[in-house]
């Protein structure tokens, strides 16, 4: 039954890897766009009765780019840990753009601003801003990152990425049944609003977790108990931040990534200077 589900899963990374994934996900990012457009003209005509903000087809755009970014996590999931937590950070960084144009798309900027809508526009630069504050610390976390192999034999090494890809496996089966079910509902009631990242972020907790148990196996050196647990403690925050109100999401974001270079910092100056020497 293993060898099975981890040869779905390298064809499906095979696939995920190819040369024409980049056309193909540009192709389905633009007749997204080009769709928002076309939902946003019919309800500024009041053809339909769905009111759509203003920035609807950048919004729709976006969110194909992050359901590209969250693949993109399940495949790096297998090959490093702590570059799949990079990934994590680049997916909150891509909502927080996100969250700012749909806010935006809610303002009157046909009109001329006053004080009120000033103010309005604190949450935009809030967002951002946080956005950008996250993008840095993310290219921080990948240059600064080092690894120590959690074992050195090979056949432990392969045992371990396999477990790793009977988890990623779950991760993308889980995630396109929610994916294909909050589609259903919002062709059903389009008001209805699907947390779809909070749902994902809250089961990278536990696989975070299960991955932490799984390397127990090979390994039980307290560096390596507490980098992964930092990581895991790190994915709350993250999740904490999609379901906190404005400001208090961006910092949440802040401290778990303030809080994966502190970690990175500290293992890097003490436990792979330890090993080199």
């Amino acid at each position: 039954m293993l060898p099975f589900i981890i040869s779905i899963y390298d064809t499906l990374e095979h696939k995920w890897s190819s040369a024409q994934k980049s056309k193909i996900v540009t192709n389905i990012v633009l007749l997204f766009f080009v769709l928002g457009i076309f939902l946003s003209l019919l309800s500024y005509y009041n053809i339909i009765n769905i009111k759509f903000g203003k920035f609807f087809a950048i919004e729709l755009a976006f969110s194909v780019l992050l359901f590209v970014e969250v693949f993109d996590l399940f495949f790096i999931l297998t090959q490093s840990v702590a570059d799949s937590v990079g990934k994590q950070f680049e997916i909150i960084s891509l909502i927080l753009i996100r969250s700012a144009f749909k806010e935006l798309g809610h303002l009157p900027i046909n009109t001329a601003l006053d004080v009120q809508h000033i103010y309005l526009l604190l949450p935009i630069f809030v967002d951002a801003i946080g956005a950008i504050a996250i993008f840095l610390i993310s290219l921080i976390f990948y240059r600064n990152q080092q690894h120590i192999k959690i074992t050195s034999n090979d056949k432990d090494k392969k045992n371990f990425v396999a477990q790793k890809k009977v988890v990623g496996l779950f991760l993308i089966l889980f995630f396109c049944a929610q994916l294909l079910y909050a589609g259903i509902q919002f062709l059903l009631d389009y008001k209805v609003q699907h947390q779809l990242f909070n749902t994902l972020y809250t089961m990278l907790i536990f696989c975070d977790i299960l991955i932490l148990i799984l390397s127990l196996r090979y390994s039980t050196l307290y560096v390596h108990l507490f980098r992964y647990s930092s990581f895991a403690l790190a994915t709350v925050l993250l999740r904490l931040s999609l379901s906190a109100p404005i400001y208090i999401n961006v910092l949440l974001s802040l401290a778990a990534g303030f809080f994966v270079l502190f970690i990175n910092y500290v293992y890097n100056k003490l436990v792979i200077k330890q090993a080199v020497n």
